[in-house]
C-alpha cells in the first residue's frame, strides 16, 4: 500500500500536507506546554481580574 502510495505521490498536494503536519506539530507542543506549566501560574493568572491591589488601574 505504501509503495502505491510513493508511486502516485505526485498527486499529493505537498504544501497542503506540510501545512497540516506544522500545525499538528504546533499543537501538540502548545498542548504539552499547557501541562507542563507550573499551577501556581495559573492560579495567579485566574486571580488578576478580581485583585484590588494591582498597580495598573485606570483614572480617566
Amino acid at each position: 500500500m505504501f509503495k502505491y502510495i510513493l508511486a502516485e505521490g505526485s498527486d499529493i498536494n505537498w504544501m497542503s500536507l506540510f501545512a497540516l503536519v506544522t500545525f499538528f506539530a504546533l499543537f501538540t507542543v502548545v498542548i504539552i506546554l499547557l501541562f507542563f506549566r507550573d499551577k501556581v501560574f495559573y492560579q495567579r493568572m485566574s486571580d488578576l481580574p478580581l485583585d484590588k491591589n494591582d498597580t495598573f488601574s485606570d483614572k480617566s
